[in-house]
């Protein structure tokens, strides 16, 4: 039997006056509070209600239990009461993770514009390149490139990530266009080792619809996307590059788009929350706004 149902349910009785008033509001049959109550005596080998047909009295043993526990009663009430009242508000803290690149060029700015219309939620941003435990790290929304999602989170693919290759305008002023997938072995190229395996990443090549992966030798590598970027806006070489960095460099006229034919879009950027049947509101309105803001209109 469940205690705190029980005793929950006594005090109910006495404080309404009949098992029929604490049954329709705890929304059961009045029998069942009736039952309720036979089996909390029964468990404690003691009468607590003296019962008549017109009205309800504690015994002296009632008496002391409900003092005892009424206050206990009243304080998980109020707990209660005061959790519905933060799910149903707005404020409060709202912990959100990303890998470190995706998180600055494209997270924080969405943060920003979240909080400028809510300026009642604080935020909390884990930039990490592993996938948090969304549970043990206390995460109400993460973002991430790719799959490999956990079976315990709901994950929504926002929109596609394209790989583009691109160079700065001075490196093709000296060493030229590649005009061609073959031109890049003539080229110094850039690299991306990754951060968990230490391999260095292949390159994407598409055509006609398919992705796949070729080596490209390169003369500098790097374990961090910005670092790659920079380089490559630098001089250092050829890269390829996740758009969502690349498109705004390019606008700048920082760097320029090459070998475009080639571009894939195998990769997604996904959100990601627990599997809970209440999401607090501000984390349920921070996804509701990411989606708006980031998935293309169909």
């Amino acid at each position: 039997m469940d205690d705190l149902k029980a005793l929950s349910t006594l005090a109910l009785v006495v404080e309404t006056g009949s098992f029929r008033r604490a049954a329709v509001e705890l929304g059961v049959a009045p029998q069942a509070t009736s039952k309720t109550v036979r089996q909390l005596e029964a468990q404690l080998g003691v009468r607590l209600l003296h019962r008549t047909t017109r009205r309800l009295n504690l015994t002296d043993e009632g008496e002391r239990l409900l003092a005892q526990v009424r206050p206990a009663l009243s304080t998980i009430r109020d707990a209660m009461a005061q959790s519905r009242v933060s799910r149903a508000e707005l404020g409060g803290m709202l912990r959100i993770t990303a890998p470190r690149s995706l998180g600055q060029h494209l997270v924080l700015p969405l943060i920003a514009s979240f909080v400028e219309q809510h300026p009642e939620v604080q935020v909390e941003l884990e930039l990490e390149d592993r996938i948090s435990d969304t549970v043990a790290d206390k995460i109400d929304v993460g973002f991430r490139t790719g799959g490999g999602m956990d079976r315990n989170v709901v994950a929504r693919r926002l929109l596609d990530i394209q790989h583009w290759i691109c160079a700065s305008p001075q490196y093709l002023e000296r060493h030229g266009r590649p005009r061609q997938w073959a031109d890049l072995a003539r080229h110094r190229c850039t690299g991306f080792r990754h951060v968990n395996t230490g391999k260095l990443m292949p390159w994407e090549y598409g055509e006609n619809g398919e992705t796949t992966y070729r080596d490209v030798p390169a003369s500098f590598t790097t374990n961090d996307v910005d670092a790659e970027v920079h380089a490559v806006v630098a001089g250092l070489g050829i890269g390829q590059l996740p758009s969502y960095i690349a498109a705004p460099l390019i606008r700048e006229g920082r760097l320029v788009q090459v070998l475009a034919r080639h571009t894939s879009e195998r990769i997604g950027l996904y959100l990601y929350y627990p599997q809970r049947a209440h999401l607090a509101t501000r984390a349920r309105r921070f996804i509701d706004f990411a989606v708006a803001q980031l998935r293309p209109p169909r």
